[in-house]
């Protein structure tokens, strides 16, 4: 990266008004050079309050889902010129003081992708997390270790940094809408050779947080295991698969291509916000 490096902090939301504030209060200061919120037709003051705060605001016309929510959380982090480019969720769960812990390996160029790991610690229990989240988490990310050659505390945080250089490679707009589109990034990135790191992050549960409940982790838990199988599948040969194949450029409108390619290199000190905008 020549230059100062552009940070852009992107946050997935859905009625996040209760916690949103707080997670933006707490991003230090004169590290990230721009928090853009795509909201998934919330039905709170999520939007409101991110407009009050200043962020850059993209708000979807339908509710596309948690995976949904990200592929245009990077798109447009991409057009906005992005060199490393932190997914942190609005509700509080995550500690957004960590962010220069987090995306320093990627400066440093250790790294294309690092995990903020609640597991790291061996503090999730004491930090609120219910006992059968904890032994899932635990379950699959040993699988998970097993399958993508990783030695990773935890495969299922949502508090990550990704390297502009992954982005515009791995094709994540194949991704699943739902939960599993976590997964299926890293996936990609074991696919594609990036290099993985982690980092220590406290343990937050509390009622404002957002949680799934034990019928939906059921759901993503056997989801994720189809995950790691259709991988084993494309990396024997024996079945293969685009996601693990194609590349972005391969999978997206050239109108959008193009927009990426342009902002690369983007100045890092334009912060201007622009008016929300509706996807």
């Amino acid at each position: 990266m020549s230059g100062k490096p552009r940070v852009v902090v992107v946050m997935p939301a859905y009625n996040a008004a209760k916690t949103l504030e707080r997670t933006y209060a707490d991003i230090p200061a004169g590290v990230v050079d721009r928090v853009i919120l795509v909201d998934d037709v919330s039905r709170d003051d999520t939007v409101e309050i991110a407009q009050r705060l200043g962020l850059r605001v993209v708000i979807h016309v339908q509710n596309r889902g948690y995976g949904g929510n990200q592929k245009t959380c990077y798109i447009e982090a991409l057009k906005d010129g992005a060199d490393v480019v932190v997914m942190l969720h609005p509700d509080y769960q995550y500690d957004s003081r960590r962010i220069p812990a987090l995306i320093e390996p990627i400066l440093r160029g250790d790294a294309d992708l690092v995990l903020g790991s609640r597991l790291a610690n061996r503090d999730a229990l004491a930090g609120g997390m219910p006992l059968y989240k904890y032994i899932s988490n635990r379950f699959l990310t040993i699988v998970e270790n097993l399958a993508f050659g990783q030695h990773l505390s935890e495969c299922h945080t949502g508090f990550r940094a990704y390297s502009r250089r992954l982005l515009t490679t791995i094709p994540f707009v194949l991704n699943s809408d739902k939960f599993v589109f976590d997964t299926e990034i890293i996936a990609q990135a074991v696919a594609f050779g990036f290099r993985i790191a982690e980092i220590p992050v406290p343990t937050r549960y509390f009622p404002e947080a957002s949680s799934v409940d034990l019928k939906n982790s059921v759901i993503y838990g056997l989801a994720t295991l189809g995950v790691v199988a259709r991988y084993l599948a494309d990396r024997a040969g024996l079945v293969r698969s685009a996601q693990f194949q194609r590349r972005l450029a391969d999978v997206i409108s050239r109108y959008h291509l193009a927009q990426i390619n342009s902002a690369e290199g983007t100045s890092a000190t334009s912060n201007d916000v622009p008016p929300a905008v509706t996807t």
